[in-house]
């Protein structure tokens, strides 16, 4: 018999484990195949009911789809075999030194939130919930942390996460009490990992996507049974360092996407084709240099948004900061900054300008610059580049 989607109302606070035995069947391929969507977000839910179709039949062998961010304004859904993600949450926990109980602070319907609960359920530990709904506040994480049993204590956080709890010092200290936090969703800035670890914090870098059950890549270095590959041949042009796509593939791997069987994402067996351009050392371990979707062409020169951020994460008056591209009547594109000043700072363009080209070429350096008191996000801890880049052009 042909297995139907269906919807999982996915609440947010202590309620969502209301939703654990139901995962659990999930988890052991024992349940019909669910697509989550938020339960306390009407407009999201009917957004992604409306692109992933439940209700109708499903390929069979898909236990969980995974909506990604949507960066175009259309979701796509990722299919998860049960197998694929019993693979990711037993390859997370061979890496980090054993099973444990988890703490939820990210939206359970996005795939790394998701996985706090599915994680748990491997483990079979009861997770210790954080209410995000009207944001995450620090001061709640000494009290959740404390309440979280032994022996082995986890985390996932994005970076905007870890930046609000290293201005408050109870909550650096707890999270510095964890075994390890997962830190994935963007980049984080390298002043901020710093800081961090000066704290105590244990900070694992997460690289991956819906599409490969979530973090697949810890520091670097691919999890058991995740393979990473190069294709050299599509190199991006100038303003990155040597470089390729990123493939990505092994057992955490989804088998394509929801109503998409031709996507050229899966078109090659085996292999997820990322938008990501990285560099491989000769150890193996992988470095993402930056998006290839998102690079700026500005008088014929390309720009990639990250490396001028990451420039930019250097500088102590700034604090978070998103770039973007702008449509410019001579260049092209005008390189274009949204910034999020340190707390008791004063930011001017042309400090800006002359910071980034300390390390990098002039034409990296941003030509306008709005003072933000956030940057617009899309999921959990994703700049929304689209809203930044309108930020720049409306009124213009």
């Amino acid at each position: 018999m042909t297995a139907v989607l269906r919807t999982l109302a996915v609440p947010s606070g202590p309620a969502v484990s209301s939703v654990l035995p139901i995962l659990s069947d999930i988890l052991s391929g024992a349940a019909d195949p669910i697509l989550p969507v938020p339960a306390d977000d009407a407009r999201d839910a009917a957004r992604l009911t409306d692109a992933l179709a439940p209700g109708a039949p499903i390929e069979d062998g898909v236990a969980l789809v995974v909506a990604t961010s949507g960066s175009t304004g259309i979701p796509k859904g990722a299919l998860l075999s049960a197998a694929a993600l019993r693979a990711s949450a037993s390859a997370t926990h061979a890496r980090l030194g054993g099973a444990g109980s988890w703490l939820l602070a990210l939206p359970a319907h996005h795939i790394a939130g998701m996985q706090v609960l599915l994680r748990s359920i491997a483990a079979n530990t009861e997770p210790v919930v954080l209410d995000v709904r009207h944001g995450f506040d620090p001061n709640t994480l000494p009290a959740a942390i404390e309440n979280m049993d032994g022996p082995r204590r986890y985390t996932s956080l994005v970076p905007t996460q870890l930046i609000k709890v290293l201005d408050n010092p109870a909550a650096t200290a707890a999270l510095a009490s964890l075994d390890a936090v997962l830190l994935g969703g963007a980049a984080t800035p390298a002043p901020v990992l710093a800081r961090a670890v000066d704290a105590g914090i244990t900070v694992v870098r997460t690289y991956g996507m819906s599409e490969t059950c979530g973090g697949c890549v810890y520091d670097g270095v691919p999890l058991d049974g995740v393979t990473v590959s190069m294709d050299a041949s599509n190199r991006p042009a100038s303003g990155l360092p040597a470089s390729g796509r990123v493939f990505l593939g092994g057992a955490t791997l989804a088998s394509g996407y929801r109503g998409l069987p031709d996507h050229p994402a899966f078109a090659e067996p085996g292999l997820f084709r990322t938008d990501d351009a990285g560099v491989l050392t000769e150890n193996g371990v992988l470095r993402i240099v930056g998006r290839l979707d998102e690079a700026i062409t500005t008088g014929g020169l390309t720009v990639v948004p990250q490396v001028v951020e990451a420039a930019l994460a250097t500088h102590d008056g700034i604090a978070e900061c998103a770039v973007v591209g702008v449509s410019d009547a001579r260049l092209g594109e005008r390189v274009a900054v949204a910034i999020v000043p340190a707390r008791g700072s004063t930011v001017t363009l042309d400090d800006v300008r002359a910071h980034v080209a300390q390390s990098l070429n002039t034409h990296a350096s941003p030509r306008e610059m709005l003072l933000v008191d956030a940057l617009p996000l899309r999921g959990p801890g994703k700049v929304d580049r689209a809203a930044v880049r309108s930020m720049f052009t409306v009124g213009g």
